[in-house]
């Protein structure tokens, strides 16, 4: 049992870059014109005093996240397990660091961080990587500093999918079960916005969208 779980989860992360490779600059294409992104990116860079550190998780190919906050003149880290966009984001975004990493085996050392974003990037994990990476990102983030996180909130579980064309396994939680996840992980949630939204591509069908603002709890 054991070894067929290490099995599935080495599949689950490969199928992942496997996945973020072949579409490269087309998920920036499809979904750059989210006005939620940006309202978010803004709430974000309200938080933050001059030349924080921030996370970018799941960075994709650098825009708008890690090209917004370091054109702000922040200090930005972007971690993705896609080689494709590791290299798109190096180039678009020079002015910020970027790593090809899993988030679940980068070391993250407590307070590191003024803050952390994690866009999307948490639905090819399963429910307990999902967890564990939250209270690991919450502990990385200063007292009171800020973690944003946004994610497709739906009850499903190892689901099959198509995603801008390509097949995809993806796990979530639905929106209430999703909030108390981040608030078991020592944050709390400052705003938040549910919202459907349609990928710029043939085809796609609108999804629901759930960005919640966090804030790590003090001491």
């Amino acid at each position: 049992m054991h070894e067929r779980n290490e099995r599935d989860e080495r599949n689950e992360r490969s199928q992942a870059a496997a996945v973020f490779d072949a579409l490269g600059l087309r998920y920036e294409q499809a979904f750059a014109h989210s006005a939620a992104h940006r309202a978010s990116l803004a709430w974000l860079s309200e938080q933050l005093g001059p030349r924080s550190r921030v996370l970018d998780v799941g960075c994709g190919t650098g825009r708008p996240t890690a090209a917004t906050l370091a054109a702000a003149g922040h200090e930005v880290l972007g971690v993705d397990v896609s080689p494709v966009m590791v290299e798109l984001a190096a180039r678009q975004v020079p002015e910020a660091v970027f790593r090809c990493a899993d988030i679940r085996d980068l070391p993250l050392e407590d307070g590191s961080f003024d803050a952390v974003c994690v866009y999307f990037a948490l639905l090819q994990m399963s429910r307990r990587d999902q967890k564990d990476v939250v209270r690991r990102l919450a502990r990385a983030v200063k007292p009171s500093g800020s973690v944003v996180l946004a994610t497709v909130p739906l009850d499903v579980e190892d689901a099959e999918g198509v995603f801008l064309g390509r097949p995809v396994r993806v796990t979530s939680f639905a929106a209430e079960d999703f909030a108390d996840m981040v608030a078991s992980a020592g944050l709390t949630v400052v705003s938040r916005q549910t919202l459907m939204f349609t990928p710029a591509a043939p085809g796609a069908a609108p999804e629901p969208h759930l960005f919640l603002h966090c804030r790590r709890s003090p001491g």
